[in-house]
């Protein structure tokens, strides 16, 4: 097979996709897509979900026309509908040095299958997918679309990425937002160690650019559980600095600021109409998709 991308196929999980059984993952919101397809389009056309009623113009097609409405009232209406689109997802990887940690897989491996899991799913159902590795000064893209090379193009690309350097995160999500100019899913997957302000401000961003925003929040069952019994060296993935200490001393202020800082995203996902996911890394792959892959099927 051509660059050997074979070798990274297991980044697709069969269970997840057999768990979907072919239905429709759809958007919350409108798209803004290039064929048509699954999705609500933010434009009106003459099929498919009635949405509202519009005054009849001389010329339009009467075919259009509801008569009943006419006899009630006397006067001209035409049903507008929903059109439908095809989707454009873009799923955005924090590719920075602390993804690098977990058991038995890493966040940025598990990450990885997550992706490619989504990636084929899409495809599948005729939308287009993009690829983005946030790093620390720069974005490695592969940009959005449908034809049957690109989930060649995403395995390979992940097969073949590291997590490294510190994180500037908010940072390439702020300019990657801006570089999109029409509705889009974003998904994102990172362990989310940043301030909830920072986080606020670039999700607001997105909304207010009329994006569907999806966080995949990964974290290993030791950062959420603090699973640590005896003297441990803690050590900063992204700056090197370390910290013996007894964890029974640290713990339960630990637990706090983590349940905390859980609580403050999650508030702002509600306040934006976006979509957290909590996912830990010992969690088989459809497991951790079944509530996304759930609800976006059941839209």
């Amino acid at each position: 097979m051509p660059r050997q991308e074979s070798k990274f196929l297991e980044y697709i999980d069969q269970r997840a996709i057999a768990r979907l059984g072919g239905s429709p993952m759809l958007s919350q919101f409108p798209m803004e897509g290039s064929v048509s397809g699954h999705h609500k389009s933010n434009h009106k056309g003459s099929s498919v979900e009635f949405a509202e009623y519009r005054e009849y113009t001389p010329g339009e097609d009467p075919k259009r026309m509801d008569w009943r409405v006419l006899a009630r009232t006397d006067k001209y209406f035409l049903k507008e509908f929903e059109a439908e689109t095809n989707l454009r997802s873009y799923h955005l990887l924090d590719s920075s040095a602390s993804m690098n940690f977990g058991k038995p897989k890493t966040k940025h491996e598990f990450a990885k299958k997550l992706i490619c899991t989504l990636s084929y799913a899409y495809l599948q159902q005729g939308d287009a997918v993009g690829l983005s590795l946030l790093f620390r000064n720069q974005n490695e893209e592969i940009p959005a679309r449908r034809n049957p090379s690109q989930l060649q193009d995403i395995i390979y690309t992940l097969g073949h990425a590291k997590a490294r350097g510190k994180n500037q995160l908010i940072d390439r999500l702020h300019e990657f937002t801006e570089s999109v100019k029409s509705r889009a899913q974003f998904i994102i997957y990172s362990d989310f160690l940043e301030e909830p302000k920072s986080i606020s401000d670039v999700i607001h961003h997105m909304r207010d650019r009329k994006h569907e925003v999806v966080l995949f929040h990964i974290m290993d069952r030791q950062e959420i559980e603090f699973i640590f019994d005896r003297p441990t060296r803690f050590i900063d993935l992204e700056g090197g600095s370390s910290l013996l200490t007894e964890p029974s001393i640290i713990r339960d202020e630990y637990l706090k600021q983590m349940k905390s800082h859980l609580e403050e995203i999650k508030k702002i996902c509600a306040e934006t109409q976006s979509s957290h996911y909590e996912i830990v890394t010992d969690s088989p792959v459809d497991e951790a998709l079944k509530e996304f892959s759930f609800e976006r099927t059941q839209i």
